[in-house]
Protein backbone atom coordinates (compact mmCIF):
# COMPACT_ATOMS: atom_id res chain seq x y z
CA UNK A 1 0.00 0.00 0.00
CA UNK A 2 1.54 3.55 -0.76
CA UNK A 3 0.39 6.57 1.68
CA UNK A 4 2.07 9.56 2.58
CA UNK A 5 4.55 9.63 5.26
CA UNK A 6 3.86 10.76 8.49
CA UNK A 7 6.51 12.21 11.55
CA UNK A 8 6.23 9.14 13.48
CA UNK A 9 7.98 7.27 9.99
CA UNK A 10 10.87 8.72 10.24
CA UNK A 11 13.16 6.67 12.18
CA UNK A 12 11.81 3.22 9.52
CA UNK A 13 12.62 5.96 6.33
CA UNK A 14 15.89 7.00 8.09
CA UNK A 15 17.26 3.10 8.70
CA UNK A 16 15.01 2.38 4.83
CA UNK A 17 16.78 4.89 3.03
CA UNK A 18 20.23 4.20 4.38
CA UNK A 19 20.34 0.72 3.87
CA UNK A 20 19.56 1.40 0.23
CA UNK A 21 21.93 3.99 -0.82
CA UNK A 22 25.16 3.30 1.10
CA UNK A 23 27.26 0.74 3.52
CA UNK A 24 27.66 -3.01 3.32
CA UNK A 25 23.47 -3.89 3.38
CA UNK A 26 22.66 -1.74 0.03
CA UNK A 27 25.17 -3.98 -1.49
CA UNK A 28 22.63 -6.50 -1.67
CA UNK A 29 20.13 -4.24 -4.14
CA UNK A 30 21.85 -3.21 -7.74
CA UNK A 31 21.08 0.65 -6.83
CA UNK A 32 23.74 0.97 -3.97
CA UNK A 33 26.25 4.67 -3.88
CA UNK A 34 28.07 2.37 -1.58
CA UNK A 35 31.33 2.29 -4.23
CA UNK A 36 31.23 5.97 -4.51
CA UNK A 37 29.74 7.83 -1.35
CA UNK A 38 30.59 7.10 1.83
CA UNK A 39 28.61 8.32 4.86
CA UNK A 40 24.73 8.31 5.72
CA UNK A 41 22.57 9.12 2.39
CA UNK A 42 19.80 10.95 5.00
CA UNK A 43 19.13 11.58 8.70
CA UNK A 44 16.35 12.17 10.97
CA UNK A 45 16.93 15.66 11.24
CA UNK A 46 16.63 16.09 7.27
CA UNK A 47 13.70 13.79 6.84
CA UNK A 48 11.77 15.90 9.99
CA UNK A 49 12.93 19.13 7.85
CA UNK A 50 11.64 17.49 4.92
CA UNK A 51 8.52 16.44 6.19
CA UNK A 52 7.67 19.42 7.73
CA UNK A 53 7.99 21.65 4.34
CA UNK A 54 4.37 21.57 3.12
CA UNK A 55 5.61 21.46 -0.69
CA UNK A 56 7.26 17.83 0.13
CA UNK A 57 5.84 15.05 0.27
CA UNK A 58 7.07 11.42 1.23
CA UNK A 59 5.46 8.57 -0.35
CA UNK A 60 5.85 5.09 1.48
CA UNK A 61 5.35 1.87 0.36
CA UNK A 62 4.13 -0.35 3.14
CA UNK A 63 3.95 -4.27 3.51
CA UNK A 64 2.41 -6.01 6.64
CA UNK A 65 2.84 -2.62 8.48
CA UNK A 66 6.88 -1.97 7.36
CA UNK A 67 8.05 0.96 5.18
CA UNK A 68 9.68 -1.21 2.38
CA UNK A 69 9.97 1.61 -0.10
CA UNK A 70 9.90 5.49 -0.49
CA UNK A 71 10.07 8.23 -2.76
CA UNK A 72 10.37 11.82 -2.08
CA UNK A 73 8.23 14.11 -4.22
CA UNK A 74 8.99 18.34 -3.95
CA UNK A 75 6.60 20.51 -5.64
CA UNK A 76 8.27 22.99 -7.88
CA UNK A 77 6.71 25.79 -9.96
CA UNK A 78 5.46 23.89 -12.80
CA UNK A 79 7.26 20.23 -12.28
CA UNK A 80 7.37 17.76 -9.69
CA UNK A 81 10.54 16.74 -8.45
CA UNK A 82 11.34 13.10 -7.30
CA UNK A 83 14.12 12.09 -5.18
CA UNK A 84 15.43 9.53 -2.42
CA UNK A 85 13.73 6.27 -4.45
CA UNK A 86 14.27 3.67 -2.41
CA UNK A 87 13.44 -0.17 -2.03
CA UNK A 88 14.51 -1.83 0.67
CA UNK A 89 17.83 -4.07 -0.94
CA UNK A 90 16.72 -7.52 -0.93
CA UNK A 91 12.90 -6.64 -2.51
CA UNK A 92 14.37 -4.64 -5.67
CA UNK A 93 13.41 -6.06 -8.94
CA UNK A 94 10.37 -6.80 -7.85
CA UNK A 95 8.19 -4.04 -8.93
CA UNK A 96 7.84 -1.92 -6.38
CA UNK A 97 10.30 1.19 -7.76
CA UNK A 98 7.49 0.66 -10.92
CA UNK A 99 4.53 1.24 -8.74
CA UNK A 100 6.31 4.29 -6.70
CA UNK A 101 6.79 6.05 -10.07
CA UNK A 102 3.45 5.68 -10.92
CA UNK A 103 2.20 6.67 -8.22
CA UNK A 104 4.31 9.83 -8.16
CA UNK A 105 3.08 10.48 -11.78
CA UNK A 106 -0.65 10.26 -10.29
CA UNK A 107 0.39 12.83 -7.47
CA UNK A 108 2.07 15.07 -10.23
CA UNK A 109 -1.40 15.02 -12.47
CA UNK A 110 -3.59 15.61 -8.93
CA UNK A 111 -1.43 19.29 -8.70
CA UNK A 112 -1.56 20.12 -11.76
CA UNK A 113 1.83 19.57 -12.73
CA UNK A 114 2.59 18.36 -15.95
CA UNK A 115 6.44 17.23 -16.11
CA UNK A 116 8.85 14.89 -13.02
CA UNK A 117 12.69 15.81 -12.69
CA UNK A 118 15.08 14.27 -11.08
CA UNK A 119 18.66 14.30 -10.85
CA UNK A 120 21.00 11.13 -11.11
CA UNK A 121 24.70 10.92 -9.84
CA UNK A 122 26.35 10.56 -14.29
CA UNK A 123 28.13 7.35 -13.05
CA UNK A 124 25.04 5.06 -12.21
CA UNK A 125 24.57 4.21 -15.92
CA UNK A 126 22.21 0.78 -15.06
CA UNK A 127 19.78 3.55 -12.94
CA UNK A 128 19.91 6.01 -15.59
CA UNK A 129 18.98 3.11 -18.36
CA UNK A 130 15.95 2.18 -15.69
CA UNK A 131 14.62 5.60 -15.65
CA UNK A 132 14.80 5.90 -19.64
CA UNK A 133 13.11 2.42 -19.70
CA UNK A 134 10.18 4.54 -17.67
CA UNK A 135 9.76 7.45 -20.06
CA UNK A 136 12.69 9.49 -18.51
CA UNK A 137 15.00 11.64 -21.11
CA UNK A 138 18.25 12.83 -20.15
CA UNK A 139 17.64 16.73 -20.67
CA UNK A 140 21.41 18.13 -21.12
CA UNK A 141 21.84 19.57 -18.03
CA UNK A 142 24.54 19.21 -15.49
CA UNK A 143 25.30 20.34 -12.10
CA UNK A 144 28.69 19.39 -9.82
CA UNK A 145 28.02 17.13 -6.97
CA UNK A 146 28.68 18.97 -3.69
CA UNK A 147 30.08 16.91 -0.71
CA UNK A 148 28.98 17.55 2.85
CA UNK A 149 29.06 15.57 6.24
CA UNK A 150 26.58 13.54 4.70
CA UNK A 151 28.03 12.93 1.22
CA UNK A 152 31.65 12.11 1.09
CA UNK A 153 32.92 11.09 -2.15
CA UNK A 154 35.15 8.00 -2.61
CA UNK A 155 34.98 7.53 -6.18
CA UNK A 156 37.57 7.13 -8.81
CA UNK A 157 36.52 10.53 -10.49
CA UNK A 158 34.52 13.52 -9.82
CA UNK A 159 30.84 13.12 -9.64
CA UNK A 160 27.95 15.14 -11.38
CA UNK A 161 24.28 15.10 -11.28
CA UNK A 162 22.19 14.46 -15.19
CA UNK A 163 18.84 16.25 -14.36
CA UNK A 164 16.46 13.60 -16.09
CA UNK A 165 11.98 14.88 -17.16
CA UNK A 166 8.84 12.90 -18.20
CA UNK A 167 6.44 14.85 -19.30
CA UNK A 168 3.30 13.92 -17.69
Amino acid sequence: MITKALLEDIPALNILINSAYRGESSKQGWTTEANLLEGKRTNETELKEILNNPKNTILKFTENDKIIGSVLLVQKEHQLYLGMLTVSPELQNSGIGKKMLAEAEVFAKSLGLSSIVMTVISVREELIAWYKRHGYVDTGEREAFSQSDIHVTIADKPLEFIFMEKKI
